[in-house]
């Protein structure tokens, strides 16, 4: 093994790490590409429930037009200004839209608990308004890369 293997296993989240980081984290970067292969990056709000990545997304946008067309997406979580600071998780996969389209509320037991975490999460409620303008996208990740520069220690 190589120092630069070594240094990436010993900067990597646990899994524990990595799910408390992604609980706490509001924001992540949904990445997406057209058709014709031009990429398209977005800030978007998330939660995760411990295996997948619930993304609230405008039915009207670039990203769920492009998911549409090609369902798979990168997605970045990441903090940090100084470099021994920088932390993140990067997922990547195939997404799946759950639920009706757009969202009015309607039953959907697989829908429960990520609208649960949502309501609490961004708006302190325990129910999700829903605004009909949005829909749920799922994405569980087939590839999962993290790194806490906060474990290095001493020169880099």
């Amino acid at each position: 093994m190589n120092a630069a293997q070594r240094r990436g296993r010993r900067i990597m989240m646990t899994d524990a790490e990595r799910d408390a980081y992604l609980t706490e984290q509001r924001t992540c970067r949904v990445a997406t590409v057209s058709p014709e292969g031009m990429p398209h990056v977005a800030a978007l709000w998330f939660v995760w429930d411990g295996s997948s990545l619930w993304l609230y997304s405008l039915v009207r946008s670039l990203r769920w037009s492009q998911l549409r067309h090609t369902p798979k997406a990168a997605v970045v979580v990441d903090d940090g200004v100084e470099y021994g600071e920088l932390r993140g998780v990067e997922l990547c996969g195939e997404v799946s839209f759950v639920g009706e389209v757009p969202r009015t509320g309607r039953d959907c037991a697989e829908l429960a608990a990520p609208e649960k975490l949502f309501a609490a999460k961004y708006f302190g409620l325990d129910s999700l308004p829903h605004d009909e303008r949005h829909a749920w996208i799922r994405l569980t990740p087939q590839a999962v890369r993290s790194w806490d520069f906060t474990k290095l220690s001493g020169p880099v």
